[in-house]
C-alpha cells in the first residue's frame, strides 16, 4: 500500500509531482450560496490534495463575504484541519449571501485580500450565481490589480507576480438545477432524506387510507420531486418545467379515485416547490389539498419538507463524488494557463469531466427563460437526456391506459430474480411488469429462481400486482443461488407449456452465468431461441459489462453508515483502529468505494496483491498519525482478497504491533450489507434499466413478428449495463473473453482507477494517472 507496491501506471506519480507540481501556489477554497450535502468532503478533498502536490492551501470563511472581509477569514489550512468532516453535513468554512462583492468596491478588496496571501487559483464550490460571480472576477483580475497598485494598497510588482487569476468550479446545491453535469453534490443526499420521509409517512397513510400532499425543495429544478415520485411510485408529481395540460384537476382525482378502486390505501402528491400550470401560475401543495379533499372528500394530509432536505449526513454517492471533484478540481487549477477559461468539474456517467463554466450557467439560464417564455418542451430537452428520460419513464410507469387502448401482442415475457438478493431487484421488476404490460405483453413472474421455473412456479402478473415495490428490499419474487445447468430440460418443456417469447433475468453473477448456459443449450433446446437479456443486480458489482449493478449503491450506504457509527464511538477512547471486513467475494469495489467514502486509511482488496510489508508500512502509517491530533484508524479488507492475510491475522497483527501505541477493534459486516430498503439510487437505477431493457425485448418481438424468426444469433442474449458515459446491451459471448470466471469478476474494472484517490487522501504517496483529465469539453443538452 506504499509507494512502492502502488498499483497504477508507471511514472503517473512523477508526471503528478513535476508536471503538476503545485510548489509555490497557493489555492484559496471557499463555499457560497446555500449549503448542500458533501460540501465538507469536497474541501477536505481539495485542502488534502493541494498540500499532496506541495500547494499551499487556504479556507476562506464565510463565502465571498470571508474574501471581502480578509483578515482571520482567509486561513491556511493543514492535513488536520480536514480531519473529521466527510462525514459531517452543511459546510464546516460557512457561506453566505454577500452584497458587497456584487460591487466593483468588494471585489477590489476581495483581489487586495488574495494578493496579500499570493493566492491566485480559486476554487468554489456553491451554485449558478456563485460561479458566475467568480468568473466576473477572473475577468477584471488584472484591471482590479493595477487599480490596487495605484492606489498604493499592493506593490507594483505583485501586478506582474499575480498577474491572471486560475478559477475552477464544483456545483453544489441539492437541487440538481446546474446544466452540464449528471448529479450536483448534495442532490443524492437530499433525494435519501425525501425517501426516508417518504417511506415513514406509506406506513402511517396505509393505516389510515389516507392521501399525502409532499412537498419537496425546486423552486426552478423539478428533479427531486421527478426522482423522489420514481423512487416511491407516486400517483402524480408537478414539475415546473412540465406542468400539467389543461383540466389535470379532473384527470388527477379520476387517477387517485381509480387506484382506491383498485384496493390502494393511499395515494401519494409529490409537488416540487416551484410547480406551475401552463399559465405560469404556480401550483401550491395546500391548492392540490382543497381539490382532493372538495372533489373526493379523501382524508388529505399536506407534509413540507423544507430545510431536512439540505441537513443530515452526505450519503456515499455525495461523498465519493465530492472528493473525486474535488482532486480534479485542483489538478484543473494546476494544469491551467492565462488563456485557460473558468471551468466546471462534473460528473458523466462515472466519468470526471470539466467543462467551460459560462457554457453551462448559460444553459442553465436557458432553461429558465424557456420556462418563462411557457416553452416547456424546450425546457425539458435542456434539462438534459437523464431529466428528460424519467419524467417519460415516471409517466409510462404511473398512468395506465385502459386495456382496450393497449394494442396486444400475443407475446408472453418472463421475469425472474437470479442470485442473491440485492436492493432494488423489486423496483426493477415492476418496472419491466408494466412498461411490457403497456407495450402489449402478458407478463409473467416466475418465483425463486431457476428452481421456481423448472418446477413451474410461474403465474400471470399483473400492473397493481407490483404496486408499492419500489421501497421494499430483498426480492419479493424469491430468489436463488442455483444455474439452470442441471434442469435444462425441465426449463426448456416450462417456456414451451407457458408460450415464453422472452426472458428478462435480474442477478448477480449466477444470473450471468444462468444467461451463458441457457444460450449455449440452444442448439438442443429451440425453446431457448428467444430473446434473453440481464439486468445486473448484485451488491457486490461485479458483473461483466456493467460498471455498475442494482443493490450496490445501498450496501456502500450501510457501509458507509456503519463506518461512521464505528469512528463516533472511537471518540472517547483515543489512539484505536478498527478492522472491518466487507462483502463483496473476490470484487474489492465495496471495499475501495467504501474506503473513499468513510475516509479509511488503508482498504484491502483481490485485485491489488499485498504481502507483509505492506501490512507493516500500513501500521507504521497509522503510527505516525497516532502523534497527530487524530488518533483513530480504519482499515477495510474485501472478504476474499486473500486466503492466508484473514481478517482475523490482520486485527492480531495490528495488534501486536500497534502494542503500546494503539489498541485495535475487528467488526464483520456480513448480511446487513444485503438488507434494508433500497437507496434512491438503486431504485431510480432500477426503475429506468428494467425498463430500457423490456423495451429492447419489445422491438427484438417487434422485428420477428409474423416471420416466426427463432432467435439464434449472438446478439438476442445481452447483458445490459452501464459503461462509461452510455447504457449499451452487449452479447453474453463477447462478455465471456472479458471475464475472470474463476475469481467471478470482470479482468478490467473502472473504479481501480480510483484507486489511489483513497491513498492520497489518507497520506499515501501514490500513483494518479492524470493521462484522462485535461480536455476541456463543449456541454450538449442531450449529453448532460
Amino acid at each position: 500500500m506504499d509507494a512502492d507496491h502502488s498499483q497504477g501506471p508507471k511514472g503517473s506519480l512523477r508526471k503528478l509531482l513535476e508536471h503538476l507540481s503545485g510548489a509555490g501556489k497557493a489555492i484559496g477554497v471557499l463555499t457560497s450560496g446555500g449549503d448542500a450535502q458533501g460540501m465538507n468532503a469536497a474541501v477536505r478533498a481539495v485542502v488534502r490534495m493541494g498540500i499532496y502536490v506541495g500547494a499551499k492551501v487556504y479556507f476562506i470563511y464565510e463565502g465571498y463575504q470571508g474574501m471581502v472581509d480578509g483578515g482571520s477569514n482567509i486561513a491556511e489550512a493543514d492535513w488536520e484541519s480536514v480531519s473529521s468532516i466527510l462525514q459531517v453535513g452543511g459546510t464546516i468554512i460557512g457561506s453566505a449571501r454577500c452584497q458587497a462583492f456584487r460591487t466593483r468596491e468588494g471585489r477590489l478588496k476581495a483581489a487586495c485580500n488574495l494578493v496579500q496571501r499570493g493566492i491566485t487559483n480559486l476554487c468554489v464550490i456553491g451554485g449558478d450565481g456563485s460561479l458566475t460571480g467568480a468568473n466576473l472576477f477572473r475577468k477584471e483580475w488584472s484591471g482590479l490589480l493595477e487599480e490596487l497598485a495605484k492606489n498604493g494598497h499592493i506593490e507594483k510588482e505583485a501586478v506582474q507576480r499575480y498577474a491572471y487569476l486560475n478559477v475552477v468550479g464544483m456545483v453544489g446545491s441539492i437541487d440538481n438545477d446546474f446544466c452540464g453535469t449528471d448529479m450536483t453534490i448534495g442532490t443524492d443526499s437530499a433525494l435519501h432524506r425525501i425517501i426516508e420521509v417518504v417511506d415513514a409517512i406509506m406506513t402511517t397513510a396505509q393505516s389510515h387510507q389516507r392521501t399525502f400532499v409532499l412537498e419537496v425543495m425546486g423552486r426552478h429544478c423539478g428533479y427531486l420531486a421527478l426522482v423522489s415520485a420514481l423512487a416511491c411510485g407516486a400517483d402524480w408529481v408537478f414539475l415546473p418545467e412540465s406542468p400539467p395540460e389543461e383540466g389535470w384537476e379532473e384527470q388527477m382525482c379520476v387517477k387517485l379515485s381509480e387506484n382506491r378502486a383498485r384496493k390502494k390505501r393511499l395515494n401519494i402528491i409529490i409537488v416540487a416547490e416551484g410547480a406551475i400550470d401552463t399559465q405560469n401560475k404556480p401550483i401550491t401543495s395546500e391548492k392540490i389539498k382543497e381539490l382532493v379533499v372538495t372533489q373526493l372528500g379523501y382524508d388529505t394530509r399536506v407534509t413540507i419538507l423544507g430545510h431536512v432536505q439540505r441537513g443530515g449526513t452526505p450519503s456515499a454517492f455525495d461523498r465519493i463524488l465530492a472528493s473525486r471533484m474535488g482532486v480534479e478540481a485542483v489538478i484543473a487549477l494546476l494544469e491551467a494557463t492565462p488563456d485557460t477559461p473558468a471551468c466546471v468539474v462534473s460528473l458523466s456517467g462515472n466519468h470526471a469531466v470539466r467543462l467551460p463554466l459560462m457554457e453551462c450557467v448559460q444553459m442553465t439560464q436557458d432553461v429558465q427563460k424557456a420556462m418563462d417564455e411557457r416553452r416547456f418542451q424546450d425546457a425539458v430537452r435542456l434539462r438534459g437526456k437523464s431529466f428528460a428520460g424519467n419524467l417519460n419513464t415516471y409517466k409510462r410507469l404511473a398512468i395506465k391506459l385502459p386495456d382496450d387502448q393497449i394494442p396486444k401482442t400475443n407475446c408472453n415475457v418472463a421475469v425472474i430474480n437470479v442470485g442473491a438478493p440485492a436492493a432494488g431487484m423489486n423496483a426493477a421488476v415492476r418496472s419491466a411488469v408494466r412498461v411490457g404490460i403497456a407495450d402489449g405483453h402478458r407478463m409473467l413472474a416466475i418465483y425463486d429462481g431457476f428452481d421456481g421455473f423448472a418446477k413451474g412456479q410461474i403465474k400471470e402478473i399483473g400492473w397493481t400486482d407490483v404496486g408499492g415495490w419500489t421501497g421494499q428490499g430483498g426480492s419479493i419474487l424469491g430468489t436463488k443461488r442455483a444455474l439452470p445447468g442441471k434442469c435444462l430440460e425441465e426449463i426448456a418443456m416450462q417456456m414451451r407449456m407457458h408460450c415464453i417469447n422472452a426472458l428478462l433475468i435480474i442477478g448477480g453473477f449466477e444470473a450471468y452465468l444462468g444467461l451463458l448456459e441457457l444460450s449455449a443449450a440452444r442448439e438442443k433446446h429451440e425453446e431457448f431461441c428467444v430473446p434473453m437479456v440481464m439486468v445486473p443486480a448484485t451488491v457486490s458489482n461485479n458483473v461483466p459489462g456493467s460498471d455498475f449493478s442494482i443493490g450496490a449503491d445501498t450496501a456502500l450506504n450501510t457501509i458507509t453508515d456503519t463506518c461512521d457509527r464505528i469512528k463516533q464511538s472511537a471518540s472517547g477512547t483515543k489512539r484505536r483502529v478498527f478492522i472491518i471486513e466487507t462483502m463483496g467475494g473476490y470484487c474489492g469495489y465495496l471495499a475501495n468505494m467504501g474506503g473513499l467514502a468513510a475516509g479509511a486509511d488503508a482498504a484491502y482488496i483481490f485485485e491489488e496483491p499485498f504481502d507483509i510489508r505492506d501490512l507493516q508500512s500500513n501500521v507504521e502509517h497509522l503510527t505516525e498519525k497516532m502523534k497527530t491530533t487524530i488518533q483513530r484508524g480504519l482499515v477495510l479488507r474485501n472478504e476474499s482478497c486473500s486466503e492466508n492475510y484473514t481478517t482475523d491475522f490482520i486485527y492480531q497483527l495490528y495488534s501486536e504491533e500497534g502494542k503500546g501505541v494503539f489498541d485495535c477493534r475487528k467488526n464483520v459486516l456480513g448480511h446487513m450489507q444485503q438488507g434494508g430498503a433500497p437507496s434512491p439510487f438503486d431504485r431510480n437505477f432500477g426503475t429506468k434499466i428494467s425498463a430500457r431493457a423490456m423495451e429492447w425485448i419489445t422491438a427484438k418481438l417487434k422485428e420477428a413478428r409474423g416471420r416466426g424468426k427463432k432467435f439464434t444469433t449472438d446478439d438476442s442474449v445481452c447483458v445490459l449495463g452501464i459503461s462509461k458515459r452510455n447504457v449499451i446491451f452487449q452479447p453474453v459471448a463477447e462478455l465471456k473473453k472479458e471475464t475472470d470466471f474463476e475469481h467471478r469478476i470482470p479482468k478490467e474494472q473502472w473504479w481501480l482507477k480510483l484507486r489511489p484517490l483513497m491513498k492520497i487522501l489518507a497520506k499515501y504517496k501514490a500513483s494518479y494517472d492524470v493521462s484522462d483529465s485535461g480536455q476541456l469539453e463543449h456541454v450538449q443538452p442531450w449529453s448532460v
